[in-house]
């Protein structure tokens, strides 16, 4: 397995689990009964899942390029 390889598996495995939390509590939200409140709850979960997927393929394209360590910088 190739060093990137290695670096990459941390973030996509949290990507992951957090993306599948999201889901679980949309699906909670939406069974609730309600009216508006529902729908502005439910965007919530969606909204969070999809920054942490742009945030990983940041985060993978950063390791690609070879900046492993974005803290030596500062």
């Amino acid at each position: 397995m190739s060093e990137h390889r290695k670096k990459m598996t941390a973030p996509i495995i949290i990507t992951i689990l957090c993306v599948l939390y999201y889901a679980f509590y949309f699906t909670i939200i939406i069974a609730l009964p309600g009216g508006i409140w529902k729908l502005f709850l439910g965007i919530i979960p969606v909204v969070m899942a999809v920054i942490m997927i742009y945030v990983c393929i940041q985060r993978i394209k950063e390791i690609k390029g070879g900046e492993e360590d974005d803290l030596s910088k500062y």
